[in-house]
């Protein structure tokens, strides 16, 4: 008895994809891969897991990427052992959505770094990485892409190779421009949410316009010293930066920021956006969360309807 005919007595659904459909109908490549998934299953507490050496030799031999690969486990009920720890909370459907995904993250730096490496490491299949600018020295204190060897390297490019090295199958896309009220929509296009990972608001204003038009979502996420602020603006919510009297830089020019606050304020960014991939109910609506840490005070502050 073949690994799929021992699939189909046991009831596990077989994913199969028609791009690679042979001359009879039957796609026969994903049918020879997902039995040499199969075939590498392991039990961990209930859950069929199948390793990552496993999941990388089955895409380099049959010529495919890791994040197919991936994807057909998951449609298989199989987690990639990578995974295994995202599995209680998100389950295995909220795990395929996610590498199902794609998130624009503008901004490469204090947030952004941050933002990046979670969804990398929670296995956010695309991220499109928005910031024209290098690393420089005033850098080292707080963004994590920020290293000695990179001090003069555009950050969404470095964004980019920490990826690789944290997570191949999520298919990176850097963009090393500023988003602007006339190419936002084509950098967002295709985005199921963008996350503010800016220092200004004139950047978020054409990040949100550009939202509004595709009907997405943006978290955002603001910082100065030990402050900051994060809420998920849905198309046609007044957002705080949607008045000429507000400055387009904020305390952060007074306060700096410290190491600890972009990696908080990156870790709740990225929570809310996970929440909306996965179809969670429990995200921020209508309302945006303020903080201060050197107090640990928090307030939550309602959002003007349109």
């Amino acid at each position: 008895m073949s690994i799929l005919q021992v699939a189909v007595a046991f009831h596990f659904p077989i994913y199969y994809c028609p791009a690679y459909k042979d001359t009879r109908g039957v796609p026969s490549l994903q049918r020879d891969y997902v039995e040499s998934l199969l075939a590498n299953v392991r039990e961990d507490g209930g859950i069929k897991t199948v390793p990552f050496s496993v999941c990388r030799k089955i895409a380099s031999d049959f010529g495919i990427k890791p994040r197919d690969v991936e994807t057909a486990a998951l449609s298989n009920g199989i987690c990639p052992e990578r995974y295994r720890r995202n599995i209680g909370t998100l389950g295995i459907s909220g795990q395929m959505k996610l590498l199902g995904s794609r998130v624009a993250v503008i901004g490469c730096g204090g947030l952004g770094g941050w933002i990046i490496e979670l969804l990398a490491r929670a296995g956010v299949g695309e991220i499109v990485m928005v910031d024209p600018d290098v690393f420089d020295e005033n850098n080292l204190n707080r963004q994590l892409f920020s290293t000695e060897d990179n001090l003069g390297r555009p950050k969404a490019v470095a964004a980019a190779s920490r990826v690789a090295a944290v997570n191949g199958a999520v298919e990176t896309f850097p963009v090393v421009e500023f988003l602007d009220e006339n190419n936002g929509r084509r950098i967002l296009e295709g985005a199921a949410i963008a996350i503010d990972a800016l220092d200004n608001n004139k950047g978020r204003k054409n990040t949100y316009a550009a939202c509004c038009s595709l009907g997405i979502p943006f978290v955002h996420g603001a910082i100065g010293g030990m402050f900051g602020q994060v809420g998920v603006f849905y198309p046609g919510d007044i957002p705080l930066w949607d008045n000429d009297d507000v400055p387009d830089k904020g305390v952060e020019t007074k306060t700096g920021n410290p190491p600890f606050t972009p990696a908080f304020v990156a870790s709740l960014e990225v929570s809310e956006a996970i929440k909306f991939l996965t179809g969670s109910e429990k995200g921020l609506k209508g309302e945006f969360i303020w903080f201060d840490l050197a107090e640990m005070e928090s307030q939550r502050i309602k959002i003007c309807p349109a």
